[in-house]
């Protein structure tokens, strides 16, 4: 029966997943999100082919060269090829992006939905809690974090990571409150679930696509303080080719070497987009009305 069963929901997830893709697929703006994702992870999973040159060789007779003469955008103030750091510091963004999203979907979505299931003082410590982290902006006290902990790439991450959840824990709190006086909550009272149960089977399951779509978004978010940091120099640390450090590290040179911050900063931007639109792509995607008319 259990065989059976799984035969059963298979097929139906994967027509879900196929259902979404080809919704997205339908937008000029979401296909161009999805589109710029799957090349980063092919950029960032296939770097060593994709590279001409190892990113972290100095050539010093090749100093601040334009782009061209076997170097596709150039070489920076050490005669390091700048595209083949930037496909190296693809694998850095989506490090980041992975790690920040299996720290904060978690922590926001179950500090959220218990806040909004269980209420009263519980509710109210965890709420004034999380309106501390969202009266600082989220780059002012990621720099505090890291200065606490001290520059490196991982630290920026559990900086990013600590200063992330709270919109996420808010938006599962609102769903939660929606859903706890909803008829089937009410019967799984009766019939003696306890609240942790209640929480984890019945309503984290109905805040999930609201959790994804506010993760998506905050992904721009994330790239954009992660390159700052690295910018300011308390993330990555040379000679690791993370966006923004190439950015600071070229910032130097860039009146006359435009290409040492032109390429990492279209490449910022462009990401950050692309998770935007998708974002928003996956938001009409999951909503019940579209599904309805799908």
């Amino acid at each position: 029966m259990t065989a059976k069963a799984e035969k059963i929901r298979l097929p139906a997830s994967v027509n879900a997943l196929k259902n979404i893709i080809l919704f997205l697929l339908r937008s000029p703006t979401s296909t161009f999100g999805l589109v710029v994702l799957s090349i980063l992870i092919f950029v960032a999973v296939f770097a060593p082919l994709i590279a001409t040159h190892d990113p972290y060789v100095q050539n010093l007779a090749n100093v601040l060269k334009a782009p061209g003469d076997g170097h596709l955008f150039g070489t920076d103030d050490l005669g390091r090829d700048i595209f083949s750091r930037l496909v190296y510091g693809a694998r850095i963004t989506l490090t980041i992006i992975f790690l920040v999203s299996i720290v904060v979907g978690p922590i926001g979505l179950i500090i959220g939905t218990a806040s909004g299931y269980l209420g009263g003082k519980f509710d109210t410590v965890m709420m004034r809690i999380t309106d501390i982290f969202l009266s600082f902006p989220s780059l002012i006290l990621s720099l505090a974090f890291v200065a606490a902990l001290g520059p490196s790439l991982n630290n920026a991450i559990i900086a990013i990571a600590l200063t992330s959840w709270p919109p996420i824990a808010r938006l599962a709190r609102a769903e939660a409150m929606t859903f706890r006086n909803a008829d089937y909550i009410a019967a799984a009272r009766l019939q003696g679930a306890s609240p942790v149960r209640i929480i984890v089977k019945s309503i984290m399951p109905m805040c999930l696509p609201s959790v994804l779509i506010r993760l998506t978004l905050n992904m721009a978010t994330v790239i954009l303080t992660a390159a700052g940091l690295g910018f300011l120099g308390l993330g990555a640390q040379p000679p690791l080719p993370e966006w923004g450090a190439m950015i600071a590290t070229g910032r130097r040179y860039m009146l006359d070497n435009w290409w040492l911050v032109t390429f990492p900063g279209i490449s910022i931007l462009t990401v950050s987009l692309a998770f935007n639109l998708l974002g928003d792509g996956l938001r009409d995607a999951l909503d019940p009305k579209q599904m309805n008319r799908r």
